[in-house]
């Protein structure tokens, strides 16, 4: 392929700004039901019984289903399964989840019962008219409150409320290490939960469909995946079900496993034989939603007398939540990156999680990448303190060098290409740390505090350490001289479709308007990765690149046919094929009209599994601002530089790290779900108690690019859905830690809220 094209805007961009968007809830079904949930009141609650009588003879209610109509279809729990080998040889599996609850409500918001009605508020009317017979029970709210001696069990067979635990490294070498290390260094404290609070809620319809079929049109961000949970969980041939992801507005992770809502309107619609609809209000969708991040961490690094490390350890306590399934520990499929970009020669890593009497936790954009960057970048900032060493020159002591490429997994990821130095010093220079003690100056002379942030991030993406993903594309050459591509990958916002037809447009030498897109239904690409793990362009872009050289490879010997010549003699560019040497020739158009004649289909299948993930780094650069009397901060200014290999489109590249990183300085600065106390009541149920950042909070995003391509795949590219959360986290903590180190606060905890950083600074003093 030749020159990369670069277009202003986006080609989904007029359609979803102008409000021509076709989201799932725009979708108008003749006839449909509406579900409503009844959900637990209680954190944790055993059913004693559940009258759905009075409910079931209201006006407009046609059914109300419990979890002992689900028992009589057969339908058993129905999760992300997980088999996750322990230290000790044990393999954990996942905790099995009622699509209703049954015996025991386990957080507040679980569902009870689902009501059916002819329209929503029927529905919610009745769903108001049930009795449920529940005893409260004592909960397990925190991850303290799960380790305690004697805590109430979430579940009767995971005996001290752990859900999972995993290790790995030599521990008993670290101990060794550390004890013979010259400095000692330890960070702990909590990373928060957040919710993804996507701009649109779930929402699902689910309807029959001609030939015994059934249809779930859904806000879901992995259509194939979703798919076969389906048939998986309703004994159902996969064949027999067509699963469709519309326009989506946002996922991030959240809307990726098979959620219970989604799955009983599936259920609902093929018991009935009726379309069934589902849409969460804002304030279902923080109760039931999955959660993110939720830790609590334990770290030491060790240093020998010239500052080089030694040693690192890192202890990780994650809350679960109610039920531990497949999709409960992030950390472990991306602990990986606490190693950084450094040369440390022994690391021993371990993480345990615990069930508690809230909603479960999932991937939430970076999925574990942002809080291993955190750990181990604060930990080298209070390393550079605690030694009187410049933090910039700690880390340079300490980088991995180009020469040392590829580098070898000292412990769990191994990196195949980067230039981590160059990158810090892109970094430095564009975020101008040269004037920053001037800049302090300033803000001084103003009664302000201002703190200077920088991190260094690495992160996998396109798959796994150790585990190749896989994508597909399909691509066909129509009659009337376009092309058609259907993506296995899936866009929630990313721009995937104008980066693919793009990435079409350049290997076919044609005007990307001669080419159409597809995503996200099962009937058009059965197939598919799905949105997650930054691995759209690295695995579908690849396979696209596969398609399209097969195609072209077809066309060019149907072109051969045609012009009576040896395919070897037959050159193509620009849109045309001929005979080299001469000017006989014949355009892509012609023979898709060839091809069409002679009932010969050019179509191409393209797929491709990288044999190792990649891994896009960068230097986050964040300052900040404090107004020591109130406790606010204000984020002044904001540098990243990221090297994501091969940069297909800029624009798209950018605005995928500002994304990011707007979510991470949301939770540095004021996101947090909240439970109460020994009830386990969401405290941060709405938008007036769960803080999210408007466009005054963040500043103006300096973001670039430093280019090392990659091997791993033919495009070169490393990917960069995650980047910005990865660095940003930990750029804006370390800013705010530099800031209030400056007034005696040496331990600090996010989020960075006004209140709670004021009573920091008062204790302090």
């Amino acid at each position: 392929m030749n020159t990369t094209v670069h277009r202003k805007g986006r080609v989904e961009d007029h359609r979803l700004a102008s409000g021509k968007g076709r989201y799932t809830d725009d979708l108008a079904v003749e006839g449909a039901l509406w579900s409503v949930f009844l959900r637990s009141p209680y954190a944790r609650a055993r059913i004693t019984g559940i009258d759905t009588g009075d409910a079931a003879g209201m006006p407009g209610v046609v059914a109300v289903f419990t979890a002992a109509d689900l028992a009589a279809d057969g339908v058993g729990p129905v999760q992300a399964d997980m088999a996750l080998a322990g230290p000790d040889g044990r393999t954990w599996a996942h905790t099995p989840r009622p699509l209703l609850a049954e015996g025991e409500a386990r957080f507040v918001g679980e569902p009870l019962a689902m009501v059916i009605a002819t329209t929503r508020d029927a529905a919610l009317d009745a769903a108001e008219a049930i009795i449920a017979d529940l005893e409260e029970l004592d909960p397990v709210v925190t991850l303290a409150d799960a380790r305690a001696d004697g805590a109430p069990l979430v579940h009767a067979d995971r005996p001290g409320n752990i859900g999972a635990d995993w290790a790995r490294g030599d521990w008993d070498k670290a101990g060794e290490t550390l004890a013979a290390a010259a400095h000692r260094v330890t960070l702990s404290g909590p990373i928060s939960r957040v919710t993804a609070a996507t701009l649109e809620p779930r929402n699902a319809v689910a309807r029959p469909e001609p030939g015994g079929r059934i249809a779930l049109y859904a806000s879901h961000q992995n259509p194939p995946a979703l798919r076969g949970a389906l048939a998986t969980a309703f004994g159902m041939d996969a064949a027999q079900i067509r699963v469709v992801g519309g326009d989506v507005g946002g996922a991030f992770g959240m809307k990726a496993g098979p959620t219970r809502e989604e799955m009983l309107c599936f259920w609902a619609a093929k018991r009935l034989n009726r379309p069934v609809r589902w849409r969460a209000d804002r304030g279902e969708a923080m109760q039931a939603d999955e959660g993110g991040r939720a830790i609590d961490f334990r770290a030491e690094l060790g240093l020998d007398a010239d500052g080089r490390f030694t040693t690192l350890t890192v202890q990780i306590d994650v809350d679960m939540g109610a039920y531990a399934t497949g999709r409960s520990l992030p950390m472990v499929m991306n602990l990986g990156g606490v190693a950084g970009v450094y040369t440390t020669p022994v690391i021993a890593g371990r993480v345990t999680g615990y069930l508690t009497n809230t909603v479960p936790v999932g991937a939430y954009r970076g999925a574990g990448r942002p809080e291993a960057t955190y750990i181990i970048e604060m930990l080298i900032d209070r390393a550079a303190r605690q030694l009187g060493i410049d933090r910039i020159e700690l880390r340079r002591r300490n980088l991995i060098r180009p020469e040392q490429m590829p580098w070898e997994p000292v412990w769990y990821f191994g990196y195949d290409s980067g230039s981590f130095e160059e990158v810090l010093d892109a970094g430095i220079d564009r975020a101008d740390l040269a004037g920053f003690d001037a800049r302090r100056a300033d803000s001084a002379a103003r009664g302000r505090v201002r703190g200077l942030g920088l991190a260094l991030c690495i992160e996998t993406a396109g798959g796994m350490w150790g585990r190749r993903g896989v994508d597909y594309t399909n691509v066909a050459l129509n009659a009337d001289g376009s092309i058609s591509i259907a993506a296995g990958a899936f866009s929630a916002g990313q721009g995937v479709e104008t980066a693919l037809i793009d990435l079409a447009a350049e290997g076919l030498e044609i005007a990307p308007d001669r080419i159409t897109y597809a995503q996200g239904d099962t009937d058009v690409i059965a197939r598919g990765g799905g949105m997650g793990g930054s691995g759209a362009m690295i695995k579908c872009g690849s396979a696209l690149q596969g398609a399209v050289q097969t195609l072209l490879a077809d066309a060019k010997a149907l072109a051969g046919e045609e012009l009576e010549a040896d395919v070897a003699d037959i050159e193509y560019s620009g849109g045309t094929f001929r005979i080299a040497g001469t000017d006989r020739e014949i355009t892509l158009e012609a023979i898709a009209q060839v091809a069409g004649e002679k009932g010969v289909p050019l179509a191409a299948q393209g797929e491709f599994s990288p044999e190792a993930p990649t891994f896009p780094n960068g230097c986050h650069v964040c300052e900040v601002e404090l107004d020591p009397e109130t406790g606010l901060f204000e984020v002044l200014s904001y540098t990243g530089v990221e090297d994501i290999g091969r940069v297909l489109q800029p624009q798209i590249a950018e605005g995928q790290v500002q994304g990011g990183v707007a979510q991470a300085l949301g939770q540095v600065f004021m996101e947090e779900i909240r439970y109460g106390e020994g009830d386990g009541q969401l405290l941060t149920g709405s938008f007036m108690d769960y803080a999210m950042p408007r466009a005054k909070d963040l500043p103006n995003y300096d973001c670039s690019f430093f280019t090392v391509p990659t091997g791993q795949n033919p495009l070169g590219v490393k990917g960069v859905g995650e980047a910005g959360s990865v660095g940003g986290m930990a750029a804006g903590m370390s800013a705010v830690m530099d800031a209030l180190a400056q007034l005696g606060v040496t331990d600090f905890a996010m989020p960075a809220s006004p209140g709670r950083v004021w009573a920091a600074i008062e204790a302090a003093k």
